[in-house]
């Protein structure tokens, strides 16, 4: 089929997957909507919010869309946006962000750092309680962390957040000392110490992410494998409370929790939450006032965009194709790659696809993330352009692949999602493929959300669409993904100059702000000259958004929504 065929088909309703947030790749939000992480991608601005906010008024309710179920409510576990999403409304660990983008008071009400730059001391608000009850306490925040690097837990997040940069982090996860040699420890209740192994310049904002969250462990103890799996089994320390949800629900609510030390600034009575994979289906939700926020696919943003409610909030969540190396051992090789990451016209995706404010991606860090410490360039700026569409050269280096692996045809497995959208998506990007690198086959897998987080633990794929938005504001949360045997890496990628270089800016370079920033830059280019990944876009979020909704703004990483300072507006 032609490509103009193709944006014939693919503007009926595209909308592409979500990714893990933070963090990794993953499927669906919003219909249309590509946030993560939760995470993630500076709206400068509250993105949401109109230049005068009306009074609060009335019934204190609003009414949201899901794409899918939340895979997991364990803190210890969670490495998708819809767990970080919901994990940041109910929970609070020692910070939270203000609409600013600025630390704001959490569970933390101070904090001191030594002059090396080593130890952190945290003094503990002694008015905050779980919503048993019992109070939150620095023993609450010392078990959640011992958890999340224990490797009995298996979590994935705990090492690769904590690991070098809470002190024994990686020794404790890989066994070498046990979780008490942890850097972190309670003296007393409400006083929190944390040695760090090394000075790292976003500690603070890693504070407000859901993996450093305190976990009640009298509860979680005696709740064992039951805990996390429904309401009943969870505790909250946050804004809200989660109320009439399992695992495998398709509706749930957010309700406001009364033991929240900050109730009285929380203006929102009750949130409630249904699934909906189908893009139509939500703007039919939103124009009968069942919803009062949906995303907007391609054809949809055609339609609405002159609508007053029609919304575009720019992110720095990047989607990419992952290329698995150990599973399909033709993926080792180099000219492999670099045809791959050159064959689909990234342009006509965003523009026709996706319509959506979304803008292609030609490198790792997003446009308007960060700026160089002595000249205020952009990461990107300086970068430039690392991976381009290129039909030519994309041949080129697939005819030396060829040649080198000894085949002419060559099978693919394409790992995506399962939605209608989603599907869609894929199938324009196997075409892409097929059609410029005569002789490849491109096989789709597609399948729902959490089970492609499982695919990608476990490295059961060969290419896969994926994602990523910020866990904090720095560079270092996308150049460390990619470190070998890295916890988000899983698709066997190894660069020893790559590997030497992150780690510098993590430990010599860690306090020469301009060495580590160029440290970073050189990193990103040799991922590129590895051709490791393929860079397909930068996101936005096309929504209509009911002017009612009022305080809810975008979180630069973390959980894509915050709600506790929100409220109906008439």
């Amino acid at each position: 089929m032609t490509k103009s065929k193709w944006s014939l088909l693919l503007v009926l309703g595209l909308v592409l997957s979500l990714f893990l947030a933070a963090c990794s790749g993953g499927d669906d939000e919003e219909p249309a909507e590509e946030p993560e992480e939760n995470t993630e991608e500076p709206a400068e601005e509250p993105a949401e919010e109109p230049a005068e906010e009306p009074e609060a008024s009335g019934e204190q309710v609003l009414n949201f869309i899901n794409g899918d179920t939340i895979p997991t409510m364990d803190s210890s576990m969670a490495t998708d946006e819809y767990a970080f999403q919901f994990l940041g409304a109910t929970m609070e660990g020692l910070y939270r962000l203000d609409e600013n983008q600025q630390l704001a008071e959490g569970i933390a009400i101070e904090h001191k750092v030594s002059d090396d730059q080593l130890t952190w001391t945290f003094t503990l608000r002694e008015d905050a309680k779980w919503s048993n009850g019992d109070p939150v306490t620095a023993h609450d925040f010392v078990y959640a962390w011992q958890r999340a690097v224990d490797p009995a837990t298996g979590s994935e997040y705990g090492p690769y957040m904590m690991g070098g940069v809470i002190k024994n982090a990686t020794a404790v996860n890989t066994g070498e000392l046990p979780v008490e040699d942890l850097g972190v420890k309670a003296e007393g209740d409400y006083t929190l110490v944390v040695e760090l192994e090394n000075p790292t310049p976003y500690f603070e904002s890693l504070t407000t992410f859901g993996t450093f969250l305190p976990l009640n462990q009298a509860f979680v103890e005696e709740k064992g494998d039951a805990y996390a799996t429904s309401t009943e089994n969870l505790l909250f320390n946050g804004p809200f409370t989660l109320d009439n949800w399992e695992s495998t629900a398709a509706e749930w609510e957010l309700n406001k929790n009364p033991n929240y030390w900050d109730a009285d600034t929380v203006q929102l009575e009750k949130m409630t939450y249904v699934v909906v994979k189908d893009p139509q289906v939500g703007v039919d939700l939103y124009n009968q006032g069942e919803v009062d926020r949906t995303g907007l696919s391609s054809d949809l943003v055609d339609q609405y965009s002159t609508h007053d409610d029609y919304v575009v909030t720019p992110e720095t969540s990047v989607f990419y194709f992952k290329m698995n190396q150990t599973r399909n051992e033709a993926l080792a090789n180099v000219n492999l790659r670099k045809a791959l990451s050159m064959a689909f016209d990234k342009q006509a995706l965003v523009d026709t696809i996706l319509n959506n404010g979304s803008i292609v991606a030609n490198g790792l860090v997003p446009a308007e993330f960060s700026t160089h410490p002595e000249t205020g360039e952009t990461f990107r700026e300086i970068n430039g352009d690392l991976a381009v569409y290129d039909v030519a050269k994309a041949q080129e280096h697939w005819e030396k692949a060829k040649e080198e692996l000894g085949v002419d045809t060559l099978e693919i497995e394409f790992l995506g999602g399962d939605t209608e959208t989603s599907k869609l998506m894929n199938e324009y990007l196997k075409n892409q493929l097929e059609s410029n690198l005569e002789g490849l086959t491109v096989t789709l897998k597609q399948v729902p959300f959490e089970q492609r987080l499982d695919l990608d633990t476990n490295m059961d794929y060969d290419l896969q669409f994926a994602g990523w938005g910020p866990d904090y504001l720095d560079p270092n949360t996308w150049l460390s993904l990619w470190v070998t045997d890295g916890g988000n890496n899983m698709m066997g990628y190894s660069n020893a100059e790559y590997d030497a270089l992150v780690e510098s800016a993590a430990t010599d370079l860690a306090t020469d702000p301009v060495a580590r920033y160029e440290a970073f830059l050189e990193a990103e280019k040799i991922l590129f000259e590895d051709a490791a990944i393929a860079p397909v876009y930068q996101s936005a979020m096309a929504q209509l958004i009911s002017p009612k909704v009022q305080g809810v703004f975008v979180n630069p990483f973390g959980a894509t929504y915050e709600y506790k300072w929100a409220s109906v507006g008439e």
